[in-house]
């Protein structure tokens, strides 16, 4: 492999500003009409309309099946590839942009929507000047539930492909800031289901029951030490618990309960250790107190590592793009999870943050009703696929 060449090919100012208003339109139109997991219709309909404008031929798998698009600069040359998601969360949003959701409950909290628009303005950029090898454009269906990199990769359209690339705006950096960064990007996501089987009884004779709030009381109790003191503090790792159900009455003792909660790790080992000591605590806890507990693990999105190679290719793309200043490094691994982990257990790449706060405004996270990000940024997310796309098919072509 040759290093990419410093003088390669960096789009223009000009270039980038003369598709950021059709990208601003896009984003907008996909805001305004977010599709959950599996259900990206009108998305999808979007998408293939520009991509049919754009003269960029692809397949479509039907609802919940995703787009490929391809640009060929040279049918047997280097085959890359940049991927978008497509779907939106649950949730009201609050934002009051005048081209708020319009479909009640659903809305793009997550920056999805301009994900989709920056990766087309990309393809706008290497359709006018094809790179000597091909591009495949993926717009996959729910990142958010189901893990849609997956119908992706089942689907077969990624074959061959060399390298694939991905990124996320977040508002934890800056507009005009890339991170990039080797190793170990996002968390393995597990969620748990507890089921606590107790002996309802009378409020006012609790010696004829076996009161399942109460166990579960000292159940969640008990698990938070899993992270505080079985966990070497150096490996992150995170339990929470999040639902809780139980009871019927104020004067009834609950016979039964069900605790939902999700698990991050970033090593193996951990999440091994965490799952058995989850299981442990609750046999113990039931055993001592007359209850049956059972303990299901719904395995979710494995750890997003980003390949050596492939983040060194990224980090050159970003430098040409925002220049050394602007280039970003994540010290700790995110306990968020993504389903771009799959992608990467086949296919080398790297997964990239692009910055999307502007200057005077306050960090709103994502999933928050209220998310919202720059739309500038996307004028560095188009660049930055385009550049990506670029060096890669030079470096894998020497």
């Amino acid at each position: 492999m040759k290093r990419p060449n410093a003088q390669s090919s960096v789009a223009s100012r000009a270039d980038v500003e003369r598709i950021y208003p059709r990208m601003v339109e896009l984003r907008r139109t996909l805001h305004r009409y977010p599709e959950l997991a599996f259900e990206e219709v009108q998305t999808a309909r979007v998408i293939m309309e520009e991509l049919d404008r754009l003269g960029i031929p692809y397949e479509y798998g039907g609802i919940g099946g995703g787009i490929v698009a391809r640009i060929t600069g040279k049918p047997d040359g280097v085959t890359v590839a940049l991927r978008a998601e497509m779907d939106g969360l649950p949730g009201f949003e609050s934002t009051g942009l005048p081209f708020a959701s319009v479909n009640p409950g659903k809305m793009h909290a997550c920056g999805h929507d301009g994900h989709m628009a920056m990766v087309l303005g990309a393809a706008a950029l290497l359709k006018s000047n094809p790179p000597p090898g091909n591009v495949l454009l993926v717009f996959q269906p729910a990142e958010e539930r189901g893990g849609g990199s997956r119908v992706i990769l089942r689907s077969g359209a990624l074959s061959g492909v060399k390298a694939i690339f991905g990124g996320h705006l977040t508002g934890h950096y800056r507009v005009g800031e890339i991170m990039v960064t080797p190793g170990v990007i996002t968390a393995q996501s597990d969620g748990f289901l507890i089921q606590v089987q107790g002996r309802g009884g009378h409020g006012a004779r609790p010696h004829e029951a076996v009161d399942a709030v109460v166990v579960s009381s000292l159940l969640i109790v008990a698990i938070q030490t899993l992270v505080s003191r079985e966990v070497n503090p150096v490996y992150p790792s995170v339990i929470t618990i999040g639902q809780i159900s139980a009871g019927s009455a104020p004067n009834v003792i609950a016979e039964t309960a069900t605790l939902r909660g999700t698990m991050r790790t970033t090593l193996p080992d951990v999440r091994k250790r965490l799952i058995g000591g989850i299981e442990r605590m609750a046999k113990g806890i039931g055993d001592l107190h007359g209850a049956r507990i059972e303990v299901i693990i719904n395995e979710g999105y494995p750890p997003v590592v980003n390949t050596v190679t492939e983040a060194e290719i990224a980090r050159r793309a970003a430098a040409k793009v925002v220049g050394e200043k602007g280039l970003v490094t994540m010290e700790y691994p995110s306990m968020g999870s993504e389903d771009f982990s799959y992608y990467l257990q086949e296919i080398p790449g790297c997964y990239v943050r692009l910055g999307a706060l502007r200057d005077g405004w306050e960090h709103i996270p994502l999933h928050s009703p209220a998310f919202d990000f720059d739309e500038e940024a996307m004028k560095v997310g188009a660049a930055f696929f385009d550049q990506v796309a670029r060096d890669a098919i030079e470096a894998y072509a020497g």
